[in-house]
């Protein structure tokens, strides 16, 4: 069990960041929204999101197998916050123009956090790839939301 145990945390505390993201859903007011051409479906969202957070899980579990050091994990721990507030301005606050800041940050967050992981454990932070890509796209559909929202 003690192999296992630390997938079961990472991943749990990576999950435990999307369910924290999930108490602010799209709902009627992001239905009311115009959304640039690109934006996908709402189904793509859900089993997107959880092959990145599996992914975001995995990659923080190879990174403390090999170190133990809890110092590896705080940008990991870090962007998973800022992933969760982005949900929370955006959706819940309804603020596309602040959370298209927030999601700059949150991109740099991981980039940062694949740098780290990168000089520990490469095939860890070649799982952030995806994710980073994901959020890359994210930011791109924030701001022409946002631009195609903007009070005239």
């Amino acid at each position: 069990m003690s192999v296992w145990l630390p997938y079961f945390v990472l991943i749990g505390i990576a999950f435990g960041a999307a369910a924290v993201g999930s108490f602010f859903s799209p709902g009627e007011w992001y239905e009311s929204l115009r959304k640039p051409s690109l934006n996908p479906p709402n189904w793509v969202f859900g089993p997107v999101w959880t092959l990145l957070y599996l992914c975001i899980g995995i990659s923080a579990t190879w990174v403390w197998k090999e170190t133990q050091q809890i110092r590896y994990l705080v940008p990991w721990l870090i962007q998973l916050a800022l992933n969760s507030a982005w949900t929370w301005i955006f959706f819940g606050l309804h603020r596309p123009d602040l959370a298209f800041i927030e999601i700059r940050i949150l991109w740099a967050a991981i980039l940062i956090n694949l740098i780290v992981f990168l000089r520990v454990h490469p095939r860890a932070a070649y799982l952030l790839i995806p994710y980073l890509l994901w959020v890359s796209f994210a930011s791109f559909l924030n701001w022409r939301i946002w631009a195609l929202n903007m009070p005239t």
